[in-house]
C-alpha cells in the first residue's frame, strides 16, 4: 500500500510537473539574472502561490542564488527549503483536549469543498483511535449532505443526529449536543451550510449556531475548521478570509490537491492567514487525507 507521502507526490503531479518544466526552461539557458528571476516569479504565480508568498520566496532565493550557476537540482532544493520555511508556521498538530468532553468541532466551508467528506474521514480516524464519535447533520438545507453524512456514519458505526429537511439548524445542533452529552460522546462533529452567495444569511445562521452551542457548553466550539477545495485556487484564500469574518476559524483542511495544477494555493493561504493547516487531502479514499507536513508538501510541490 502506498504511503501518504507517495500519494501526496502523485496527487501534486499536475502542479509539480508545471513547476519542474518551468524551472528547467528558465534555468537551462544562463546564469541567474533579473530576467530569469522575473520568469521564476511568473512561474510561481501560475501555481497560485500568491503575490505575498512569491515575493518572500523570490527575495530569499535571490540572496542565495543570484549570479551563480544554474544547477537545476540545486535550484529546486533551495526553493524547497524556502517554501518549507514559509509553510512551517502552519504545521500544527490537531489535538483533542480530553478535559473537554464532548470536544465539539464546528466544520464550515462552501458547498462542494469536501466538508462533509472531511467530517467522515476525520470521524473514522478518531474512532479508530478509540474515541466515541457523533455527527450532527447541521446542513439542513441540503438533503445530499445529510445523506452523505449518514453513509459515513453507517459505514463506521458513528451515530448521526439529524432532523427534518429545512429544520432550524441551530435548534438541531442544540438537541444534538444534548444527546451527545447524554451518550457520553468524546467528540462531536457539526456539519454546517455553506451558501456563501448569501453571505448575510449564512453569517446569521452560523453565528446563531455558535450562540446556541455556547448555551449548553460555554467554551464551545472547541475547534472551528474550514474546508477549502484546492481546485478553486485564489478563491480558496478569499473563502478563508470571508469565513474568518463570520466565525473564529482556528484550523484549515485543504482537499482535492490531486485535481489541480494550483496546489501552490496552500502556500498562499499559509502566508496570508497564519491559521494552522491541520490536514490535506489527495483523493476520495479514507487514507487519502493525512496531517499536513511542511517539508513533505514542499517536496511534493517541486517533484523531489
Amino acid at each position: 500500500m502506498s504511503s501518504f507521502f507517495e500519494k501526496l507526490g502523485v496527487g501534486l503531479k499536475r502542479t509539480s510537473n508545471g513547476l519542474k518544466e518551468g524551472i528547467k526552461d528558465i534555468f537551462s539557458k544562463e546564469n541567474l539574472n533579473q530576467d530569469t528571476i522575473t520568469e521564476l516569479e511568473e512561474l510561481l504565480y501560475s501555481a497560485d502561490i500568491g503575490v505575498k508568498a512569491t515575493e518572500e520566496i523570490i527575495n530569499k532565493f535571490q540572496e542565495k542564488r543570484f549570479d551563480k550557476n544554474s544547477n537545476i537540482e540545486a535550484i529546486k532544493e533551495e526553493l524547497r527549503e524556502d517554501i518549507t520555511d514559509l509553510l512551517k508556521p502552519s504545521e500544527k498538530e490537531f489535538i483533542i483536549d480530553k478535559t473537554k468532553s464532548p470536544f465539539i468541532i464546528l466544520m464550515v466551508g462552501v458547498n462542494g469543498a469536501g466538508k462533509t467528506t472531511s467530517i467522515g474521514k476525520l470521524g473514522k480516524k478518531f474512532s479508530s483511535l478509540g474515541y466515541k464519535i457523533s455527527f450532527i447533520a447541521g446542513d439542513t438545507f441540503r438533503a445530499a449532505a445529510v445523506e452523505q453524512l449518514s453513509v459515513w456514519g453507517n459505514r463506521n458505526n458513528i451515530r448521526v443526529f439529524k432532523g427534518a429537511p429545512n429544520c432550524d439548524s441551530a435548534g438541531l445542533c442544540y438537541d444534538g449536543i444534548r444527546e451527545a452529552i447524554n451518550q457520553k460522546d468524546d467528540i462531536v462533529f457539526i456539519d454546517t451550510a455553506g451558501r456563501l452567495q448569501n453571505k448575510k444569511g449564512l453569517m446569521e445562521e452560523l453565528q446563531k449556531v455558535v450562540r446556541v452551542i455556547k448555551k449548553i457548553v460555554p467554551d464551545a466550539p472547541h475547534s472551528t475548521l474550514i474546508t477549502i477545495d484546492a481546485t478553486t485556487g485564489q478563491n480558496g484564500l478569499d473563502q478563508v478570509k470571508t469565513f474568518k469574518e463570520l466565525v473564529d476559524i482556528n484550523g484549515i483542511i485543504i482537499t482535492k490537491l490531486d485535481g489541480t495544477s494550483k496546489g501552490g494555493i496552500l502556500v498562499a493561504i499559509s502566508k496570508e492567514t497564519s491559521i494552522p493547516i491541520h490536514y490535506i487531502g489527495v483523493g476520495e479514499g479514507i487514507d487519502d487525507m493525512d496531517v499536513f507536513k511542511a517539508n513533505d508538501f514542499a517536496k511534493g510541490l517541486l517533484g523531489l
